[in-house]
């Protein structure tokens, strides 16, 4: 399997002033996979494993990937869905998706060790519903109804925050003030859909505030940005990720939006059937930002068993943004190693 590195705009090979397409091939989106904000959340359950010993608890999926979540089962992790199911004073993670402030009491109550490894861009529109409701706003979340995300953030503020599920929600909005209201949103949302709701919600609201910085995390804005790019040019896209992860689910869409002639979501290279490739040349892959590379290299062997062994990857964005552990368990992982060294002199 040949894999050969392309930007955006690559040209392709001409023979005789045609151009020429090889006769299977894949187009391999990068950016793709591990967001700093999955990364940080996975990390933060293997250390935490390592430190405390198994088992630790994970209040509901760390992060919605279903390879991620058995792996970390078969080390000691053990998934609940709320805090009562986790023994009085054991070690309890809080997923990436971010928790609703009653979560925490909810663990202080049980004495409960909780490490918090909601990621810093979650947290970031959880201070700004905060903020928005300290001073009165009515705040519009646009997000997916029962999303972890979503049922998170507004817990916040449950007073001052309406969800509003998507342009066709938007007739549904009630405000005291069309003076005083803000929109916020989950990050893992479409880009396009998200501007088409906030677009409607302004000639409801013409005076509608924005957060003052984008909501939409930049791994999920990266990975759509890709996928546009070369769904023109594709008979099918495989995208790897599970069905409850928002930014996968949103990949698969956007890539059919953007001219792609069919999509699928896979967990895995075995789910893939056969008949999607029929009287295909061109295959686009890419995967949610919960997605270890490993499950998108299976799918390219998968598909150059099949013939599908030129692969260009097209690049549009280079990510190099990281997030320090949670400071309770850095804290903790400190304080084992002052300990180990104490010992060893």
């Amino acid at each position: 399997m040949a894999v050969v590195a392309a930007g955006r705009g690559a040209e392709r090979g001409t023979y005789h002033g045609r151009v020429t397409e090889p006769r299977k091939r894949v187009l391999l989106a990068k950016p793709r996979g591990y967001c700093a904000g999955v990364d940080r959340a996975v990390q933060t359950v293997e250390e935490a494993l390592k430190l405390y010993g198994a088992p630790v608890y994970v209040r509901k999926q760390i992060v919605h990937n279903k390879h991620v979540v058995s792996t970390l089962e078969a080390r000691g992790a053990i998934f609940v869905e709320e805090n009562y199911e986790v023994p009085e004073g054991a070690t309890v993670v809080f997923s990436a998706h971010g928790v609703a402030p009653e979560v925490h009491e909810q663990a202080r109550e049980r004495k409960l060790k909780a490490i918090d490894a909601t990621c810093p861009l979650v947290t970031k529109v959880h201070h700004e519903a905060k903020r928005f409701a300290a001073e009165d706003y009515d705040i519009l979340l646009i997000g997916h109804e029962g999303h972890e995300e979503v049922i998170g953030t507004s817990g916040e503020a449950p007073a001052h925050i309406q969800l509003v599920d998507g342009p066709d929600d938007v007739d549904n909005v009630v405000v005291r003030d069309p003076a005083k209201v803000v929109w916020l949103s989950q990050t893992t949302l479409s880009v396009d859909e998200t501007m088409e709701t906030v677009a409607r919600l302004k000639t409801r609201l013409p005076l509608l505030q924005s957060p003052p910085s984008d909501d939409i995390c930049y791994a999920t804005s990266n990975r759509q940005h890709v996928i546009k790019e070369i769904a023109p040019e594709c008979d099918v896209v495989i995208v790897v990720g599970s069905t409850n992860s928002s930014n996968s689910v949103r990949l698969v869409e956007v890539a059919l939006g953007a001219g792609a002639r069919a999509g699928h979501l896979v967990d895995y290279a075995a789910e893939i059937q056969d008949e999607w490739l029929e009287g295909v040349t061109t295959v686009g892959v890419s995967s949610g930002a919960s997605v270890p590379d490993e499950l998108v290299m299976e799918v390219l062997a998968h598909l150059a068993e099949r013939g599908f062994g030129e692969v260009t990857e097209f690049t549009t964005a280079e990510e190099r943004l990281t997030f320090s552990l949670p400071q309770e368990l850095r804290r903790d992982m400190k304080a084992a190693e002052a300990a180990k060294a104490a010992a060893a002199s």
